[in-house]
């Protein structure tokens, strides 16, 4: 009776905690997967709204002659919002790259709220159809980016509780699952989609 205790403390324990371990770490794994394929459509969202906006500036500068300084800026808040998120796509799990391109996403929307404000002084701009079919395509986008990104917060959220959450923080630490960053908007006016009015 004492031999089969000791077999059971000596093979039975450590053969819990092992498969404890293994199934901890699977979903970690698993979790963290889907932050990544979340990330990832926020990425084509992204995509499509970058490739939206070149259009759109391109249009816009044969109404819009005497506001070159605005449509510098959204070219160049677009150029930054592209380089951002080719660097947080290499790897969603690299916080500070996330929040880079939140900020950079942020400074976009701020730009072409701008856009949006000074087109509204342009009357023939208002009436262009290609305009109007691009800034539809971009409120549509802008929604759909909106999407993605809650979807995307909401795996975060559960990857990171996981991962927080004890005795899962141990296994976490020593196989080096780092921490998830939260897609978030800094300024308020870059929460909302760009209010398309024609």
């Amino acid at each position: 009776m004492e031999s089969w205790i000791s077999t059971v403390i000596t093979w039975g324990i450590p053969a819990v905690i092992l498969i404890v371990g293994v199934v901890i770490y699977n979903r970690l794994v698993a979790l963290r997967n889907r932050f990544k394929n979340a990330f990832s459509q926020i990425d084509v969202q992204l995509q499509r709204r970058h490739d939206l906006i070149p259009n759109l500036v391109e249009t816009a500068k044969k109404y819009m002659a005497h506001e070159r300084e605005t449509l510098e800026n959204v070219t160049s808040a677009r150029n930054q919002a592209v380089a951002a998120q080719k660097t947080a796509a290499a790897d969603p799990t690299n916080g500070p790259m996330v929040d880079m391109l939140s900020k950079a996403e942020g400074m976009l929307t701020g730009a072409l709220g701008r856009l949006f404000a000074v087109s509204e002084a342009y009357p023939d701009l208002k009436a262009d159809g290609t305009m109007r079919d691009l800034m539809e395509s971009l409120e549509t986008t802008e929604n759909k980016v909106a999407f993605s990104r809650q979807a995307y917060n909401d795996a975060v959220m559960n990857y990171q509780t996981y991962k927080e959450s004890f005795p899962n923080n141990l296994l976490a630490g020593v196989t080096g699952f780092k921490d998830a960053a939260l897609f978030e908007l800094e300024n308020p006016e870059a929460r909302e989609a760009p209010k398309v009015q024609f």
